[in-house]
């Protein structure tokens, strides 16, 4: 029954946050741009960001390949990315917001990893890539906070900062400290062993730099497939405004509240393109065709898991519930 009412509620924050920001599109003027540019703008733009979107799970495959290694469920880079793709498609057809990260986990146990270390390779994973992210926003800050005119606005941005920043440091924090309760205590001590791996991972001469700087080009390419989505509708935004838009969106989004961040994600961007001082219609066209450009990616990551051997025989592995 909490199942059911937490996924009824989802869908009810979902379904009004999209009507919230479907409401400040002028559908006639989308039609006019349309006509405009044509058709084969549109789609041309489109195919783009398609294209860069894969280009991206493919980075975030190679970073996921590195810390494979460091959580003893090493992965081949074609592994790596089938796994990717694979997710990417759950997580558009799943209720969950982690459906894609609980198969990838169960494909990863698959290989002879076992429970513990596949969930640690996802964990930390997705850890390193929030840490990058905080990264992002914080450094960029200073311009994007001038970007900003709204008083509102630029406090919303700053306590995303600094609540991203400090849980990221939190948690790298959290793997430095030595306290043997950390060790032994079951709420802490799967985190705790994350947070170990984090740092060598982030730490190491040989694979540190290598992580940093996949990690920031995966949400480089994020807003690029946003720029894409901008310039297929012929939006007045520019591609440094949408760098300095996109990132604290995508945290914000993280937030567990919505299905797949539908509805969460477009009322998001109508606000922040509207405090940036452009059309707030523009806004949530973008969030709207980012997400079609993800249900393709996830179509393709779908075929990949109907073609290859991955879907054999899941019913007789569950994913279990806990770790021991």
């Amino acid at each position: 029954m909490r199942g059911f009412l937490s996924f009824s509620a989802r869908i009810l924050i979902s379904g009004l946050l999209l009507y919230f920001a479907l409401r400040s599109i002028d559908f006639g003027e989308v039609r006019v741009r349309f006509l405009q540019s044509g058709a084969g703008w549109f789609f041309a733009w489109m195919a783009l960001a398609v294209a860069v979107l894969i280009f991206q799970i493919l980075l975030g495959s190679l970073r996921w390949q590195e810390i494979s290694r460091f959580c003893n469920a090493p992965l081949g880079l074609v592994q790596a990315f089938r796994y990717n793709m694979i997710g990417t498609f759950f997580n558009q057809t799943l209720p969950s917001t982690i459906g894609g990260d609980a198969v990838r986990l169960w494909l990863v146990h698959r290989t002879g990893a076992g429970w513990r270390f596949a969930t640690y390779s996802i964990l930390v994973d997705r850890a390193v890539g929030l840490i990058a992210l905080a990264l992002v926003v914080v450094l960029s800050l200073p311009w994007s906070y001038q970007l900003i005119a709204n008083h509102q606005g630029r406090l919303a941005l700053v306590v995303v900062d600094a609540l991203a920043i400090t849980a990221g440091l939190g948690f790298l924090i959290l793997g430095r400290l030595q306290w043997r309760w950390l060790k032994t205590w079951w709420p802490t001590k799967h985190v705790h062993a994350c947070a170990v791996i984090a740092n060598q991972v982030l730490f190491s001469r040989s694979t540190g730099p290598k992580i940093v700087v996949l990690s920031l080009a995966v949400h480089v390419a994020t807003t690029v497939v946003a720029w894409c989505a901008a310039r297929a509708i012929l939006a007045s935004a520019d591609f440094e405004q949408v760098f300095l838009l996109v990132p604290p969106i995508v945290l914000i989004t993280m937030l567990p509240i919505s299905i797949a961040g539908w509805g969460l994600r477009e009322a998001t961007m109508m606000v922040a393109f509207g405090y940036a001082g452009l059309v707030q219609s523009d806004g949530t066209m973008v969030s709207l065709l980012t997400g079609v450009t993800a249900f393709v990616a996830g179509a393709i990551g779908g075929l990949i898991w109907i073609a290859g051997p991955e879907k054999a025989d899941r019913s007789k592995d569950p994913i279990p519930a806990a770790i021991e």
